[in-house]
């Protein structure tokens, strides 16, 4: 299948208060899916505080598109994720008390989230 792809649309999540781990779970399941298709499967995720990030990222890009392209009648079933990154943020350290007078650190880590929306013919 040969499908001229072209960039339309990209934006980014920064700061997110979860583990890029966590989040690349989710990510994996959307990957390369049409927009519409990755909207529901987002809905209806277990991962409740990732999905609805995710799923605001989306819907801004998808009204970006609406916005930037007004004259012309595509079809948005066309639109897919072409590529989706989720890279580490800043981590906070934090330290918790245990015995002797010691302390043991934490690492609260956060994420950034890159998304590029293509357009497959």
């Amino acid at each position: 299948m040969n499908f001229k792809e072209k960039t339309i649309v990209s934006g980014s999540l920064n700061r997110i208060r979860s583990s890029p781990r966590k989040i690349r779970l989710v990510v994996d399941i959307i990957r390369n899916k049409e927009i519409k298709n990755a909207l529901d499967i987002l809905k209806y995720s277990k991962k409740h505080r990732i999905s609805i990030s995710l799923r605001k990222l989306l819907i801004s890009l998808l009204s970006n598109y609406k916005k930037k392209y007004m004259e012309d009648n595509i079809d948005e079933k066309y639109l897919y994720i072409k590529e989706i990154r989720v890279d580490q943020g800043k981590t906070l350290k934090r330290l918790r008390p245990v015995p002797q007078g010691r302390g043991h650190r934490i690492r609260k880590r956060s994420s950034n989230v890159v998304v590029t929306l293509g357009k497959r013919k």
